[in-house]
């Protein structure tokens, strides 16, 4: 396995990250995002988790406010907004789709797991399922990446 390009968690991360999550934190390989106060935000987990178990999300979001706005836009149905923005527009629907093949290219780049090969996370790249893996590939990888992420994060008011 290789090193990710975020900065390898320290100790006191991975105590954050486990407050946060409110159990052990498992495989978190690197920071992919933290939030203004400097706390972790976005993790990166290894592609397999210390059990040997498969684990396709690479990008974990942790912060508590940042779950929280991801869990009420899910809870408000936007998640069907965005699907039907998905199957409306050509432009996010290619976006979207390169975001997918930019996850799974990150995620493949610290360890390929055969049994994720080609999968990535938050229903990409034909659908939008899960908002936290969204925004959590977003915030890791910056804006204009991933188009449905970005506009959950915008719609969220998260500004960590």
């Amino acid at each position: 396995m290789t090193r990710p390009p975020y900065p390898a968690p320290t100790e006191a991360d991975i105590a954050a990250v486990s407050e946060q999550l409110g159990r052990e934190a498992r495989g978190v390989i690197g920071i992919a995002a933290r939030a203004a106060d400097g706390s972790p935000a976005v993790v990166a987990t290894a592609p397999r988790l210390p059990d040997g178990s498969p684990f396709p999300t690479f990008y974990y979001l942790c912060h508590p406010e940042a779950v929280a706005a991801a869990s009420r836009l899910e809870a408000a149905g936007v998640m069907n907004e965005f699907n039907e923005l998905l199957a409306s527009d050509e432009t996010v629907r290619e976006q979207y789709r390169r975001a997918h093949e930019q996850f799974i290219a990150d995620r493949d780049s610290v360890g390929e797991v055969p049994e994720v090969a080609g999968v990535s996370s938050g229903g990409m790249p034909t659908r939008v399922k899960c908002l936290h893996a969204l925004m959590g590939h977003a915030l890791a990888a910056g804006p204009g990446v991933n188009p449905i992420g970005d506009l959950a994060l915008e719609r969220s008011g998260w500004r960590g």
